[in-house]
């Protein structure tokens, strides 16, 4: 966590980065599909899989039914969703995690799912609407631990969304399945620059993300925005903060959103320097975790880059959304109604 010192400001604008700072379609979510895809490799009828293996708006209305915020989890929830249709071990005997995942990969058989992916316009959303998240042995032995440490699922979608060269300095350790540029330099600023000048000179801004910190530090700097935040907070501050408590007794506690722990931090910060305190996010998730803060922060909901602006305002609503807006420009407006 970064944080400066300011002068009084009116409010406290917190973002978060994914679909509201940086456009992640082709980054993120795609890692998501590619992940999924990539899991399946070595399969009976893995290359007769669709590529991708389904639209981005069915991932999306995945993502928004809530408790998804991490792509990591997203992915699991994708893969276990697909696993639901193919035939193969519920659990191999295999005791190192790599060997296990091939042994098991190997004896999959892909087909119904291929004819399932190929015959539905909204396969995710439809066996979501089915079998709700299903949990299989195979699957979740795949997404335990941690990267280097056997947690499959994680590992490759790190490979894929860093690429190998950034992938190499982060873990330390070589890819096991992907060899590439990493859709990290897909991703796209989606805030203009004059807009964040704008509000930077009238209010404090702030980002709460659950990006790892290497992750968010990346834009953050390869689009020279960095300046316009006093404070990032990221899944490392998260992390660390489960350790510190998880030492002290207190047990083990999720700290990502929608825990309201990054944006109570937050309001600790800059409580005496603000009046006002507003949450920006694309996610039901987002609006939660600003209901749930101690501060009186205001969830606004921003679709900008949603491939169903109704549907997810409906669902930004729901989850208890103040504001919803369709641009930044309309962020200036709330912001600084006298002004615009």
């Amino acid at each position: 966590m970064t944080a400066k010192k300011k002068m009084k400001r009116k409010n406290l604008i917190v973002f978060d980065m994914d679909g509201v700072l940086i456009d992640v379609s082709l980054s993120y979510r795609d890692t998501v599909r590619q992940t999924a895809r990539l899991f399946f490799k070595g399969a009976k009828g893995w290359e007769d899989l669709p590529d991708p293996l389904f639209s981005l708006l069915d991932l999306a209305r995945v993502k928004q039914s809530g408790g998804l915020n991490n792509d990591w989890d997203l992915s699991f929830t994708v893969i276990s969703l697909m696993y639901s249709l193919v035939k193969g071990p519920k659990a191999p005997t295999a005791a190192e995690p790599w060997a296990y995942y091939r042994a098991g990969i190997s004896r999959c058989d892909v087909s119904e799912l291929t004819r399932f992916l190929k015959s539905e316009s909204q396969p995710l959303t439809r066996l979501a609407e089915k079998i709700g998240r299903p949990i299989h042995e195979f699957i979740s032995a795949c997404y335990t631990g941690d990267v280097g440490t056997g947690n499959i699922i994680k590992q490759i979608f790190q490979e894929i969304y860093l690429g190998s060269e950034l992938f190499q300095a982060t873990y330390g350790i070589f890819p096991s399945v992907y060899i590439g540029s990493g859709l990290i330099d897909k991703e796209k600023l989606l805030i203009d620059p004059s807009i964040l000048e704008h509000l930077f000179l009238s209010h404090i801004l702030a980002i709460a993300t659950g990006r790892p910190k290497i992750e968010a530090d990346y834009p953050l700097d390869r689009f020279r925005i960095r300046r316009y935040f006093s404070a990032v907070y990221t899944l490392d501050d998260c992390l660390r903060e489960e350790k510190k408590r998880l030492e002290a007794g207190k047990g083990r506690i999720d700290l990502g959103k929608p825990n309201p722990y990054m944006l109570d931090a937050l309001k600790v910060a800059f409580q005496e320097e603000v009046s006002g305190f507003y949450y920006v996010g694309d996610m039901p998730d987002d609006m939660m975790t600003a209901a749930a803060s101690d501060a009186p922060f205001l969830g606004i909901g921003i679709l900008l880059s949603s491939e169903d602006r109704k549907e997810l305002a409906e669902a930004l609503r729901k989850a208890g959304a103040a504001e919803i807006i369709d641009d930044f420009e309309s962020l200036l407006t709330i912001m600084n109604p006298d002004k615009c």
